[in-house]
C-alpha cells in the first residue's frame, strides 16, 4: 500500500500534535516514526490506520493505483499495539483461530504460528494467565502473520526480553520483509531494518 499524506496535521481540541506533514510512504518499504512523548508518533499510526482523520491536510492510499477509501483500508493493514487488547479468555490457539476469520494468515497453520513465537506449550491455556511478553508475542503472532499489505507496529518489543527482540525481528526478516511497514518508537533495535527515518519533531 502507498499513502501520500499532503499538508497534514492533527489536533485536539485547542492543541496541534503535528502540522505541514506531507509525505508519502511508498509500498514495500520501511519507516520508522521518532519523536519525543507526545509528539504524534502514535497518533500518526492511528491516521495512517484510518482510526482518525486529519484535522487538515489530505490522505489517500492506493494498492496498484487502485484508491482504497479510509473506511475500507482496515481490511489490507493489520496492527500491534500496547494499546490493543486480546481477547485473554480465548486461548491462543482460539485466538488466533477467531482472529483468522476476519483476517486470514499467510500460507501458514495456526499451529506453526504458535510454535514459531514460541508458544506451543501454552497453545491451550487462557491468554489471561500469560505473561505480558507472552500477551505481545501474540500480538505481534496476530499482526505479522495477517496476509495484507501493510503492517503498522507501535512500540513492538513492550514487555519482551532480549530473546523476545531477537524473535521480533525475525519475524520481520522472515515474515513481513516485502511489506509496507511503519514503526512507532525511539528503539533503535526495534526499527534497525527501516530504510526510513521520520523524526516527528519536524512537523510542530
Amino acid at each position: 500500500m502507498t499513502i501520500h499524506l499532503t499538508n497534514a496535521g492533527k489536533r485536539f481540541n485547542r492543541d496541534w500534535i503535528f502540522r505541514n506533514f506531507s509525505y508519502t510512504f511508498t509500498e514495500g518499504q520501511h519507516y520508522a516514526i521518532t519523536g519525543s512523548n507526545g509528539s504524534g508518533k502514535s497518533t500518526l499510526l492511528q491516521i495512517l490506520a484510518g482510526n482518525m482523520d486529519v484535522s487538515e491536510g489530505t490522505i489517500s492510499r492506493q494498492i496498484q493505483n487502485t484508491t482504497i477509501e479510509a473506511e475500507n483500508c482496515y481490511r489490507q493493514l493489520s496492527m500491534a499495539a500496547p494499546y490493543i487488547e486480546v481477547i485473554e479468555e480465548m486461548t491462543a490457539l482460539e485466538f488466533l483461530l477467531f482472529h483468522g476469520k476476519f483476517k486470514p494468515f499467510i500460507d501458514i497453520s495456526i499451529k506453526e504460528i504458535i510454535s514459531i513465537i514460541g508458544l506451543e506449550k501454552a497453545a491451550n491455556k487462557q491468554i489471561r494467565y500469560y505473561s505480558s511478553g507472552m500477551k505481545q508475542r501474540i500480538k505481534l503472532a496476530q499482526a505479522i502473520f495477517s496476509n495484507v499489505p501493510l503492517l503498522l507496529l507501535d512500540e513492538p518489543c513492550t514487555n519482551l526480553d532480549t530473546t523476545g527482540y531477537e524473535l521480533y525481528n525475525k519475524l520481520i526478516k522472515d515474515f513481513a520483509k516485502d511489506k509496507t511497514i511503519v514503526v512507532s518508537s525511539n528503539d533503535v533495535h526495534e526499527y534497525s531494518f527501516c530504510d526510513h527515518v521520520i523524526g516527528m519533531g519536524d512537523y510542530k
